[in-house]
């Protein structure tokens, strides 16, 4: 199974005031560590999305094989990034792809692997993370190619969580509570640096 990943780094982080994507963790930026992540399964191609503060972001990822691409619209949103990965493998003979995000700093290689051993196991056609409420699923997650035409009428502030909350039927999940981490504001920041030290990594 060949897979692409689409790592959504085009944001602008305007809650937080700085680049997300730029925050350390354990001496890596977090672009450069979910970017690493996504290459260590070997699966198939990984295209980052970038948007605001490109020429930082890209500096950060220059010596990786990857595939760089540039979001002209990413301040209409979430949708407009996940297409432009999106267009990046219409001419590849891809099986699923993975879409990632660079402020969930817990995704780890063994968490990805069971996206995929799950998607072989159930042969749903989407494979999405649960946490938070017990009916809340959304990325990391995993989806077969044919909903690549969907992901493609999505517009503005909308990303996987709508499609996956739409063909729920086709769904498998898996648990990954520390998805709940996220890095949106100074608060959230300043609570994930003082509690990461007891947190598994």
């Amino acid at each position: 199974m060949t897979i692409a990943t689409i790592i959504l780094a085009a944001g602008s982080s305007s809650r937080l005031g700085e680049p997300k994507q730029l925050l350390t963790n354990n001496g890596k930026t977090l672009v450069r560590q979910i970017t690493e992540t996504a290459l260590s399964l070997q699966a198939g191609p990984v295209i980052v999305v970038l948007g605001a503060n490109q020429a930082r972001i890209q500096a950060e990822l220059a010596d990786l094989p990857i595939q760089l691409v540039h979001n002209p619209d990413w301040p209409e949103g979430m949708a407009s990034s996940l297409q432009t990965g999106l267009n990046c493998i219409t001419d590849q003979p891809i099986d699923s792809f993975l879409v990632l995000l660079t402020d969930q700093p817990f995704v780890t290689p063994s968490l990805l692997q069971q996206l995929i051993d799950t998607r072989q196991k159930t042969n749903r056609g989407i494979i999405a993370c649960q946490y938070g409420e017990a009916d809340f699923l959304g990325v990391p997650a995993l989806f077969d190619i044919q909903y690549r035409a969907a992901f493609m009428q999505l517009s503005g502030d909308v990303g996987a969580r709508k499609l996956i909350k739409q063909h729920v039927n086709d769904c498998a999940a898996i648990l990954f509570p520390l998805a709940t981490v996220d890095l949106d504001t100074k608060q959230d920041v300043e609570n994930w640096q003082s509690s990461r030290s007891s947190l598994p990594l």
